[in-house]
């Protein structure tokens, strides 16, 4: 389903504000309501489908009238027990709960349907990929990346897609966990550090699963929204294959007016695009994933803050404590490091996109009749966030929203007037030449730099040449001239003095 920007955003359709994960972690531990937001998720106890609560009772129910019905249901009670112990037990050494990731993820991921991918399916998307990497020659250098082609079920973009979700989650995850251990080490009175050192597997075990079940109904969700396999602008795929989402790509063109095959034709450039990039600009990938990590290895908590809370609540009582832990005494304190990665990866996502943007547009412009329109549909799904922003937001505590996508999209094009789509892409070739944002405010500038600097550049290896060359060849001939006068070397072929 397209997403819709901030203005024709539906009444029913608000925005949230993203939660850090460590205060979903406490919000799930405080017991806000088993069967509501705040308790387990949006999707509800662990081990049932999201959205579906626990089988016959209503979302949000107060704690106590749930445990009476519960208590009357035994087939009820048993399943919320198999479920608790599930989201207990950790899957091998990690921070994150990944086999209950994973069974989330694919449960949230077939809900409401998951349409298998067939021969003709598989043929319609091939066919596509391959006509945009013909339209794409014609406008960029740079070959095509894909290995392959692919059209994915839901399920199968899960599977695809969970290791790099790995990589970026593990280490908020870990560092979460640290912070957490080291807030309580700090603040638990000389006489209670022995017993608190053997809660931390406890909060570990709880946090893993915690994190798992966000993780697997975060990324089960984003599996019914995405089309390509490059949608959220994160190379979530390793290798170099390029893959649709045949029935996602129907949900995003419903509404548009626009053939069904036109729309895959645009939506296979882009990924197209996508795969070119990462293929063969090879420090991208590393470049965006890493100001993930980099965000992550900064967490930290302020204990000041907790030790504040802890002095002003009546610990007898539960709904001043759950008033405590909601009330952001535990939030996460972004650093300056943080934020330069935080804008490292900001600026990097909006090149990409604007590149993609720019670049697929001069390829189809000509080709598909519906090109600028679908250009427009594709911008405004992007610059509303995207269907990954929130799944990053709460889950990592960064948006993958390209803020700029329309700036960086006209630099580009400023670079490809005044350079040509050779010098344009040359800007890849080494991240000390991206622009940053302040360039974005004045791509005229930056071309004019890039010219200025190529410039100088050449010169410099002009005058270098020229010193070898004499060096090697003129310093011979000087020689020759000045000394005895045997010989004329290698550069006399006539016998005359050099």
């Amino acid at each position: 389903m397209p997403e819709h920007s901030d203005e024709d955003r539906p009444e029913d359709e608000p925005q949230q504000p993203p939660q850090d994960p460590l205060s979903q972690l406490f919000s799930a531990l405080g017991g806000a309501g088993l069967g509501g937001p705040a308790g387990f998720g949006a999707g509800g106890l662990p081990g049932f489908p999201p959205g579906a609560g626990i089988p016959g009772m209503p979302p949000g129910m107060d704690p106590n009238e749930l445990i009476e019905r519960l208590s009357n249901d035994p087939a009820a009670m048993a399943q919320v027990m198999a479920s608790v112990q599930r989201l207990l037990a950790t899957s091998g050494e990690g921070p994150v709960n990944w086999e209950l990731a994973r069974d989330l993820a694919r449960q949230a991921a077939v809900a409401g349907g998951d349409p298998s991918t067939g021969d003709a399916a598989q043929r319609e998307v091939a066919e596509a990929l391959r006509l945009a990497d013909l339209w794409l020659d014609a406008v960029t250098d740079l070959p095509a990346g894909a290995g392959a082609q692919r059209a994915w079920s839901r399920s199968e973009w899960v599977e695809a897609t969970l290791p790099v979700w790995r990589r970026l989650a593990e280490p908020v995850a870990s560092s979460v966990a640290d912070a957490v251990a080291a807030a309580m080490a700090q603040q638990a009175p000389e006489e209670m550090r022995a017993m608190l050192a053997g809660t931390g597997a406890v909060m570990r075990s709880v946090g893993g699963a915690v994190f798992g079940m966000q993780l697997g109904q975060a990324v089960g969700g984003l599996a019914r929204e995405v089309v390509s396999a490059t949608d959220v602008g994160l190379p979530l795929t390793d290798g170099h294959t390029a893959a649709l989402v045949p029935a996602n790509v129907a949900a995003f063109a419903e509404g548009l007016g626009v053939p069904l095959a036109e729309v895959r034709l645009f939506l296979a450039a882009r990924e197209a695009a996508h795969a070119r990039l990462f293929a063969h600009v090879p420090w991208l990938r590393g470049h965006l994933l890493g100001a993930v990590e980099a965000y992550a290895r900064g967490i930290t908590i302020d204990t000041d803050r907790i030790e504040e809370a802890v002095r002003t609540v009546d610990p007898s009582d539960p709904q001043a404590l759950q008033q405590a832990l909601s009330s952001g005494m535990f939030d996460l304190q972004r650093t300056p490091a943080q934020q330069a990665a935080l804008d490292r990866l900001e600026t990097a996502l909006a090149l990409v996109e604007g590149w993609v943007d720019e670049l697929v547009d001069a390829a189809t412009r000509g080709a598909l009749p519906q090109a600028g329109a679908l250009r427009e549909a594709v911008r405004r799904r992007r610059a509303s966030g995207g269907p990954a922003e929130h799944v990053l937001a709460s889950l990592v505590g960064l948006e993958l929203r390209p803020r700029r996508l329309r700036d960086a999209a006209r630099l580009w094009s400023v670079l490809e007037a005044a350079r040509g789509p050779a010098g344009r892409d040359a800007v890849w070739a080494h991240p000390d030449l991206l622009p940053t944002a302040a360039d974005l405010d004045d791509p005229d500038g930056y071309a004019r730099r890039r010219s200025d600097a190529e410039a100088s550049s050449a010169d410099v290896d002009a005058a270098l040449q020229q010193i070898l060359d004499e060096g090697s060849g003129g310093g011979s001939g000087e020689g020759s001239g000045e000394g005895s006068g045997e010989g004329s070397g290698p550069q006399g072929p006539s016998g005359q003095p050099g």
